[in-house]
């Protein structure tokens, strides 16, 4: 089975965003260990003693507002070390782990609901994996979707069930989903935690023009032929030179 760790980043209702990002992590459950122990070990480098209940949350890193991120208040380069590192797990990952994220520009959707718009791409994108995996090396795979507790649980749970009957206004059809989303604390799984990473790196690229965190992971998100397939930007501009338009530009 192929599990997909998703997480937010960007607030829908905030007008001084102009992006919300979802995105993060696909894992074949046999690599979820390995994964965990990695991030485990980075925890274990900041805090010995607890680093079992340390969380790594980017935004909170960023902020240094909590422990135990607020000791390097005064060493910025620290806490983006930090932010790096984790990311750089997934970076040196097996081959079959991919990092997946649809950025949405909130103006080109008003009135939209934005996280249902990217959950819908993301799931669309998850399915086409786990067909090409068939088809090309007969594994037929089954596919779970694990997010963050949030305020859209029972909203995106509802939309799940619609995608499997091709409900959505789309119409997408999702064939290979084996549940509805589970929805998980983040502190308790290192792989939501990664999840949240890749999020915010897509989130600071697209919102602050700020891609020395996506850089690191870019190679991640299916590239092949030129193309990235699961680095996803929604916009009704056709002249964007980010590094998702671009790939399908020239691809």
């Amino acid at each position: 089975m192929y599990l997909l760790y998703l997480d937010e980043s960007g607030n829908a209702s905030n007008p001084n965003d102009h992006f919300v990002v979802l995105g993060g992590v696909l894992v074949f459950e046999r690599q979820t260990h390995w994964l965990a122990e990695k991030l485990d070990a980075l925890a274990a480098k900041i805090d010995p003693e607890g680093f079992s209940s340390l969380e790594f949350h980017a935004s909170t890193i960023f902020s240094a507002k909590e422990e135990p991120w607020n000791k390097f208040k005064d060493d910025v380069s620290a806490r983006q070390r930090v932010i790096s590192d984790v990311l750089r797990v997934l970076a040196h990952a097996d081959e079959t782990t991919h990092a997946f994220a649809c950025a949405v520009e909130k103006a080109s959707y008003p009135g939209s609901n934005f996280i249902e718009f990217a959950f819908e791409e993301l799931c669309s994108r998850f399915d086409i994996h786990l067909i090409r995996k068939f088809k090309e090396a007969n594994d037929p795979q089954r596919g779970l979707i694990i997010l963050d507790k949030c305020a859209h649980e029972r909203s995106l749970q509802k939309f799940a069930r619609l995608l499997k009957i091709g409900g959505s206004k789309k119409g997408s059809v999702i064939h290979n989903l084996a549940e509805v989303p589970v929805f998980v604390d983040s502190r308790a799984s290192r792989l939501l935690q990664l999840a949240d990473h890749v999020a915010h790196s897509v989130f600071r690229a697209y919102e602050c023009s700020d891609m020395k965190y996506l850089n690191l992971i870019i190679n991640r998100f299916g590239y092949e032929d030129g193309k990235l397939h699961y680095l996803i930007h929604k916009t009704r501009r056709t002249d964007c030179m980010c590094p998702a338009c671009m790939s399908r530009r020239i691809s």
